[in-house]
């Protein structure tokens, strides 16, 4: 019963501050989290402090009072409204604005920890974890809301289609930028349904490297790519986010390097040189080439060592050699990948963006050419290198004879062919390579992202446990960080605790994994058909499992808002066109059948495969032009949203207008106020020469009944038109 109490009840925390401080200098950890502590207070937040694992304390943090809340959410709601992203002017009534607006949970956390890590200059307490004077503070989260989690896991486990209600649901909770994963994700998968129905009867009736099949996949992937453009766009109206990227604040690891004077606004701005910038940017290049020859070797090699053993050796424990190639890319891969995105993060900190949305623009930018590299680099050596150059690279592979060498009884079991009629290449290879790919990795990557994450974490629990049995039973156990908790928090506390030492959900990985995988789609799937109903059923499952990962293995994340997936809609553009190249020309390369060049590149035609992708490539752009012209015209409720906001603001301001001119007097009101006396005065004021021409005008004729009269007068006394008069005759 306690531990139930536990799970359903934050007894009002906010967030948690993990303070890790150093037994070796008391002193200056307990001023450190004194100034901690008097920061918190000093923008309005109460704390609390209980004892942490390892030498760290746990600081609850609430707001201390609504009225200082409501304070911060019209502070917050005035910014996005003078930078557009709100269409109407918050009240300052901020009760009553959260009655007809109401705020989301996402909004208050999000609030709340921009409260606590903005610098001090923007109304926050300036606390950054783990940087600067602030070391000590390991992280700020919030507590995850366990009922929740556990209706939402159980409710997502029971139904096939997410909803657009599932996913404000997820937005109110987590933030926008989650909700526009888990949106992206499911739209993904909806639109797979076609591809997965399609590859079926493709696979069953067009066979492999149907020239319909690539036809129609291309022209899906870009269908998909625009109508994500659009979506994306509709949700940013829905949720209210749109241009939200603008408004944001600097980095705190931003350098200016000088200070200038707004000319418009007189504030004073740190600015940093976009010229330097650009000169900084231009190292993109080396690292490009460093990236690509680094891990292309690697590949390269691997590919030609496991090509020489399954095709050139034959001798004892092939069988088992085989997979050498795979232990040095998975031993290797993950080494050098490290390496270099540390590269690519260091370069990104060198370039100095000032804000986030920037930073992590370029720094995907940078790691999508690794991942490019290592996940597609392996499918094209073999589809453009084994397949049509084998029977010429074979022979020069004798180099690889050095990894088996010591497992060969002689050396004619290491010797290649030298004569290209002598070898002949593996037709079923490429296929083989692109169901592992598609499928095996798709598995394991799961197992590894999920399950084995879960697995190590309780393996750890175990032996922790284990450790403090087997201390106390030696009598040199130390008191454990729960010892002097008091009996009804005892249960939350642990929570907490183990809570602490989640690891932080970082959403960029997830939308990494579905932009790769959406690319072995677009530019390998006329190889083997089933790819898309491999996928379709893969993403069932993610989407499941990525909400079980962010209840259990993580840290409730912070509900960071976002207008879109950022960078990675380029990268799916990018993908989607190169898709048109690389389907071309694997049709052309192997519509014989499947079977390809068969090793000899005398049978391809280089005109004819520079024309299939000339004439995809162009196909592409005219079915890109025409859809995103199609997509544009359909209204969606983002948009009718936004038009009834703006019609709703513009009836307003109207209204307001109209109300104030009615209070004015109208002239019929002040042509009846006319007495003798102004009559008089207007007389006197005629006869004098005083009046300009443009005064006389306007003062012969006092009021609208003085025009009317006259109106009538000259209509009476008009002379009947001739031709007017003999019509009116005809007529009768």
């Amino acid at each position: 019963m306690a531990k139930s109490h536990a799970l359903n009840n934050n007894l009002g925390v906010d967030f948690v501050t993990v303070y890790r401080f150093a037994t070796g200098d008391k002193a200056k950890a307990e001023q450190r989290f004194e100034d901690l502590i008097q920061r918190l207070a000093s923008v309005g937040l109460a704390s609390e402090v209980r004892n942490g694992e390892n030498h760290s304390l746990l600081v609850f943090v609430r707001v201390s009072s609504e009225q200082h809340m409501f304070g911060e959410v019209y502070r917050s709601r005035v910014k996005d409204w003078v930078h557009g992203a709100r269409s109407a002017e918050p009240s300052c009534e901020v009760r009553q604005t959260l009655e007809q607006d109401p705020m989301s949970e996402a909004e208050r956390f999000r609030i709340i920890y921009q409260l606590i890590t903005n610098p001090q200059s923007e109304g926050g307490a300036g606390i950054t974890p783990k940087k600067g004077d602030w070391e000590n503070v390991e992280s700020v989260f919030a507590l995850h809301d366990h009922v929740y989690n556990k209706e939402w896991i159980k409710k997502w486990s029971t139904q096939w289609i997410l909803t657009a209600q599932d996913l404000d649901e997820i937005r109110d909770r987590m933030g926008e930028k989650i909700a526009y994963y888990f949106a992206f994700t499911q739209a993904y998968f909806s639109f797979l349904l076609f591809p997965a129905g399609f590859g079926i009867l493709a696979w069953a009736f067009l066979g492999y490297y149907s020239t319909i099949y690539a036809m129609i996949c291309s022209l899906w992937c870009v269908i998909f790519t625009e109508y994500w453009k659009h979506q994306e766009f509709d949700l940013a109206l829905r949720w209210g986010v749109r241009g939200v990227s603008a408004i944001e604040d600097k980095r705190h690891e931003f350098k200016p390097t000088k200070e200038v004077t707004d000319s418009q606004t007189g504030e004073k701005i740190g600015t940093f040189p976009p010229q330097e910038r650009l000169q900084r940017q231009l190292l993109q290049i080396p690292f490009a080439i460093a990236a690509a020859l680094a891990l292309g070797s690697l590949i390269a090699m691997c590919f030609g060592i496991e090509v020489f053993i399954s095709e050139v050796y034959d001798g004892p424990l092939k069988s088992v050699l085989v997979f050498l190639p795979t232990v040095i890319l998975t031993t290797c891969t993950p080494l050098i990948s490290g390496i270099m995105t540390t590269f690519a993060t260091r370069l990104n900190d060198f370039e100095n963006y000032e804000t986030h949305t920037r930073y992590e623009r370029a720094l995907t930018a940078k790691i999508f050419v690794l991942n490019f590299i290592t996940s597609y680099l392996p499918v094209m050596l073999t589809a453009f290198v084994y397949v049509p150059f084998g029977s010429i690279i074979v022979p020069y592979l004798d180099i690889f004879s050095l990894t088996v060498k010591p497992f060969a009884e002689n050396e004619k079991q290491m010797t290649a062919p030298k004569h290209p009629s002598q070898f002949t290449i593996n037709p079923a290879r490429l296929r083989k390579q692109i169901i592992y790919f598609t499928v095996t990795a798709q598995v394991v990557g799961l197992a590894m992202e999920v399950i084995v994450p879960y697995l190590k974490r309780q393996g750890f629990i175990k032996i922790k446990q284990m450790q403090s049995a087997r201390a106390k039973a030696s009598g040199g156990i130390t008191p454990s960080a729960g010892a002097d908790d008091a009996p009804e928090e005892k249960e939350f506390l642990a929570r907490v605790r183990g809570e602490a030492e989640l690891d932080v959900y970082d959403v960029t990985t997830d939308l990494r994994e579905m932009v790769v995988q959406y690319g072995y789609l677009t530019l390998f799937s006329v190889i083997w058909p089933l790819v898309p109903l491999s996928f379709l059923i893969n993403n069932w499952v993610e989407l499941r499992a990525d909400a079980v990962k962010i209840c259990v293995e993580m840290q409730r994340p912070t509900p960071w808002r976002a207008d879109s997936i950022g960078p990675w809609l380029d990268a799916l553009s990018f993908l989607t066109w190169f898709g048109s190249i690389t389907m071309s020309a694997l049709v052309y390369l192997f519509s014989n059948d499947g079977l390809g060049p068969d090793g000899s590149p005398a049978s391809i035609k280089g005109w004819g495969l520079l024309l299939s992708i000339f004439f995809s490539e162009h196909l592409y752009l005219l079915t890109r032009w025409a859809a995103s012209t199609a997509i544009s015209e359909i209204d969606s409720p983002g948009r009718q949203k936004a038009r009834r906001e703006r019609y709703l603001t513009r009836q307003k301001l109207f209204q307001e207008s109209l109300d104030q001119t009615h209070q004015l007097p109208t002239l019929s009101e002040k042509g009846e106020q006319l007495s003798r006396t102004d009559l008089e005065e207007e007389a006197r004021q005629g006869s004098l020469n005083t009046r300009s021409p443009e005064e006389k005008f306007w003062a012969r004729q006092q009021g609208w009944r003085t025009s009317a009269q006259v109106g009538r007068d000259f209509i009476a006394r008009a002379v009947p038109d001739q031709k007017e008069a003999g019509r009116e005759k005809k007529e009768l």
